[in-house]
C-alpha cells in the first residue's frame, strides 16, 4: 500500500482503517518496519504520515533474488522478465 502511494504516503488511520486492524497494532507493525528500514514516519500537524522507504526495499528484494538464485541467473530469469515492465 505504501508502495502505490509514494512519494506522499499515507496516515496511520487511513492506513489502519484499509487494512481492518485497530491503530495499536498496526503501530506496533509499523514501528517494526521502520527499525528494519522499510519505512518512514512524518509528524504533520496531527497526522503521522507512514512512507515507504524504497531504497530500504530494494536492498530486501535485491538480497532476496540474490539468495534465492544463488548465482545461478537463469534461475531467476523468469521473475526477472516479470518485473522488467515495472
Amino acid at each position: 500500500m505504501l508502495v502505490r502511494h509514494e512519494p506522499d504516503g499515507r496516515p496511520a488511520g487511513e492506513i489502519a482503517q484499509a487494512l481492518g486492524v485497530p491503530a495499536n497494532t498496526l503501530s506496533s507493525h509499523l514501528a517494526v518496519l521502520a527499525r528494519a528500514g522499510l519505512v518512514t514516519s512524518e509528524r504533520r500537524s496531527r497526522s503521522i504520515i507512514y512512507r515507504a522507504d524504497l531504497e530500504g526495499l530494494r536492498t530486501v528484494i535485491l538480497f532476496l533474488l540474490k539468495d534465492c538464485c544463488g548465482g545461478r541467473a537463469d534461475i531467476c530469469a523468469p521473475l526477472l522478465a516479470e518485473l522488467a515492465p515495472c
